[in-house]
């Protein structure tokens, strides 16, 4: 018996649990090629970026830049695409970044948690339709004749969407739970690097306030520019002669 006579016999049931398939088997593919590629290469991202934080920040902001296909990469450059950052402000940059990126990786997960719910009940509906439509032809007399062999073939036939809809929901369970396996330990990871950049932040935090200083002493120089010093325009009194030696005789 092949698929397409299996799927036949399945009821009408079949072409929903056939749609749903699809959107598991279309969302399970799209996710694996999206965590080898991030598995492979976000251990390499996060070294870099660290070691050459210890040294430079600018350079550890240039290979954070390049890797901002990867949402480690866009999570370790939020807080150093910055032209200013305190401690507070490079904490919140960070925890917004994990917050975005955390978010983009659990796509398909509620297409997937549908499928898994909706698989096993449209399957039962199929036997129970498939159910149904065999009895209906029964009648009292006709028990224990050979009226009624065609109606066990038709239970065991309706049986099939329920087969079918238990393995659509088991498969798709079993890459909900690798996946959320998957979204735990980036949770980890996130946690981990955003530590130790902040760790190393404290340490040799960038030299912002010297640049940021400079630029705000001209700025102000240019808007208050220093005041001339103003020339006195009453002369000062001359002296007064010394009443004493004009009155001396000797003189």
């Amino acid at each position: 018996m092949d698929i397409l006579e299996l799927f036949q016999k399945g009821g009408p049931a079949m072409w929903p649990l056939a749609v749903l398939s699809i959107l598991a088997l279309s969302v399970i593919l799209e996710r694996l090629w999206f965590w080898l590629r991030i598995l492979n290469q976000e251990k390499e991202i996060v070294n870099r970026v660290l070691d050459a934080a210890q040294e430079n920040w600018d350079i550890a902001a240039d290979i954070a830049k390049q890797a901002t296909d990867q949402p480690i990469g866009r999570f370790l450059y939020a807080p150093l695409r910055l032209l200013k950052v305190d401690l507070e402000t490079f904490r919140l940059a960070l925890e917004a970044s994990a917050e975005d990126e955390l978010a983009g990786m659990r796509r398909g997960e509620k297409l997937l948690e549908a499928v898994i719910a909706l698989s096993p009940l449209l399957g039962l509906l199929g036997t129970v339709l498939g159910l149904i439509h065999s009895l209906r032809s029964i009648r009292i007399g006709d028990l224990g004749t050979e009226s009624t062999a065609g109606v066990t073939t038709g239970i065991g036939e309706s049986l099939i969407s329920t087969a079918t809809g238990l393995i659509v929901a088991i498969i798709s369970l079993v890459f909900y739970r690798l996946f959320q396996s998957f979204l735990v330990n980036q949770v980890k990871i996130f946690r981990k690097a955003g530590n130790e950049m902040e760790l190393l932040y404290r340490q040799s935090p960038p030299e912002f306030s010297k640049s940021t200083a400079i630029v705000h002493e001209a700025s102000r120089e240019s808007v208050n520019p220093p005041r001339k010093k103003s020339k006195n325009l009453f002369p000062q009194p001359p002296e007064e002669p010394n009443v004493n030696d004009s009155l001396d005789p000797e003189q």
